[in-house]
């Protein structure tokens, strides 16, 4: 369902959650992309309204989220939680406005498209005014993959994920750098964000684990949103999500089986073209993908390409991707689905 507004015009966009972590990167990808907008409105919590946000030289006011304000508004960029998207996101669909949302509320609805740009931009075309951003470790996994996927099919994927603090907000940063002072001061600390202590320390992904299948919330999302976005039920995916102590950038070790043999030397050739990706690939300087090279970056980052030597067939390929949780990962993918729209 497209906007109300003129062809030719340019759009109000919000921001809902503009003072949380993705939505700072979701004001900078506006700016920095150069987004044609007519106004940007800036939306959050009532304790945050009257605070201001650097925008193209100005300083935006942050309004306080209500039922009233998508009035006018053309395009909301979503990034306050899966309970605020739950409650405003049809609202504003009744507006008129386009919702591009950032969590995890629509993504398993088979009505609502799950987007990447680089992968899926066809979906767009079925949205009735809302639309979903995947996952952060599911995007930064499966885009470098989809050019594989294209040439040559891929029917499992196994999947370790080494995913930063910026997965759980601007308080699980804060608490990574203050558990980190605390531990190298030899200072007692308790953990009030994340269940275990964080410091020098790596855990299971902080989300519910299935009674059923024991696999937990994060790991469940990467395997159903893989199939629903390369649009294919019969990939088979299984991952082990572990929280890393790493500020905004997350690693994945990928392993997958293509329907043919394949060899590394074509998948370099392959994703050296692949949209999104950049490859980080130095055996003599043992120089592979890093968090640090990765964070506050566009693209993704693949490297350490080999054969699957547990594969005699030739089918399976090993890789280590890292991508921005922030950008590629959250705000980045958001701002590319507003482009196309």
């Amino acid at each position: 369902m497209p906007s109300g507004r003129s062809a030719g015009t340019l759009p109000v966009v919000a921001i809902v959650g503009a003072t949380g972590a993705v939505g700072v990167e979701l004001l900078r990808c506006l700016e920095q992309r150069h987004f044609p907008l007519a106004r940007l409105r800036l939306l959050a919590s009532a304790r945050s309204a009257g605070k201001t946000l650097p925008f193209r030289g100005e300083a935006l006011p942050v309004e306080e989220l209500t039922s009233e304000s998508f009035r006018g508004v053309d395009i909301a960029l979503f990034s306050a939680g899966g309970s605020i998207s739950k409650r405003f996101a049809p609202l504003a669909v009744a507006e008129g406005t386009v919702v591009v949302d950032n969590s995890s509320a629509f993504r398993r609805d088979p009505a609502v498209p799950l987007v990447v740009p680089e992968i899926n931009p066809q979906a767009l075309k079925s949205h009735r005014g809302l639309i979903a951003n995947p996952n952060c470790s599911t995007i930064i996994a499966i885009t470098p993959l989809w050019a594989v996927h294209r040439r040559n099919p891929i029917r499992r994927m196994i999947l370790a994920t080494y995913q930063a603090a910026s997965g759980g907000g601007a308080a699980a940063m804060a608490e990574l750098l203050d558990s980190t002072r605390a531990y190298l001061e030899a200072r007692p600390y308790a953990p009030k964000v994340l269940p275990h202590p964080y410091a020098f320390n790596l855990f299971s992904h902080n989300s519910a684990v299935d009674p059923q299948t024991g696999y937990n919330e994060e790991e469940l999302k990467a395997m159903h949103e893989t199939r629903k976005i390369y649009g294919d039920e019969s990939i088979r995916v299984s991952a082990t999500c572990v929280r890393v102590p790493v500020l905004r950038a997350h690693s994945i070790a990928v392993n997958f089986e293509c329907e043919r043999p394949i060899t590394p030397a074509e998948v370099h050739q392959i994703l050296a073209d692949a949209p999104g990706v950049k490859l980080v690939e130095d055996p003599a300087r043992n120089h592979f993908p890093m968090p640090i090279e990765a964070s506050g970056g566009d693209p993704i980052l693949v490297g350490r390409i080999r054969a699957d030597l547990s594969d005699p067939s030739g089918h399976s390929i090993a890789l280590f991707a890292v991508g921005d949780q922030l950008l590629k990962g959250a705000a980045l993918n958001a701002v590319q689905i507003a482009e196309l729209l």
